[in-house]
C-alpha cells in the first residue's frame, strides 16, 4: 500500500492498533511506554518496539518532547502511521526518528494488531 510520507525511514515490527486519538503528553507514561489513560482503548498497553497504528495525535503541542523522551528512555513505537499527521506527531516523530506515514483511510483500516509489517517512509510504502 501506498502512504504519504511525513518523517523519513524504515522500520519493520508488530502492528499495535489504537480505535481512539492518541493524547502523547497526558496519555502515555514516557519512562514506561505504556498507556496511561485509562479510557483509551490501549490501556497499559506497551507502544514501545511496535509499529503503533492510530487515527491522529491529539492534545498539547508539548507532546513532542514525550515522543522524544519516549525514544530516549527505550520505550519508542519503532513507527506510526495515522490518518491525519498532527503538528505535535510530525514533529515529535521528526525530532526523534520516528518513521511516520499518513495511509489512506481503506489501507488504515486494512491493518490488524499483531501484524507483522515493514513501514518504509523512504518509498512511501507499507508492506
Amino acid at each position: 500500500m501506498n502512504v504519504k510520507i511525513i518523517v523519513r525511514g524504515k522500520a519493520k515490527g508488530t502492528v499495535l492498533c489504537a480505535e481512539n486519538p492518541v493524547n502523547f503528553l497526558g496519555g502515555i507514561d514516557k519512562t514506561t511506554g505504556r498507556i496511561r489513560d485509562e479510557h483509551h482503548d490501549l490501556f497499559d498497553k506497551f507502544v514501545g518496539d511496535k509499529i503503533l497504528v492510530f487515527p491522529k495525535g491529539i492534545g498539547s503541542s508539548v507532546g513532542a518532547y514525550t515522543i522524544y523522551s519516549l525514544k530516549y528512555n527505550k520505550c519508542a513505537p519503532l513507527a506510526m502511521v495515522c490518518l491525519n499527521a498532527d503538528i505535535t506527531t510530525a514533529s515529535g516523530c521528526a525530532i526523534s526518528n520516528i518513521p511516520l506515514v499518513v495511509a489512506q483511510k481503506k489501507d488504515y483500516e486494512s491493518l490488524k494488531d499483531g501484524q507483522e509489517i515493514t513501514v518504509d517512509a523512504i518509498e512511501g510504502k507499507i508492506l
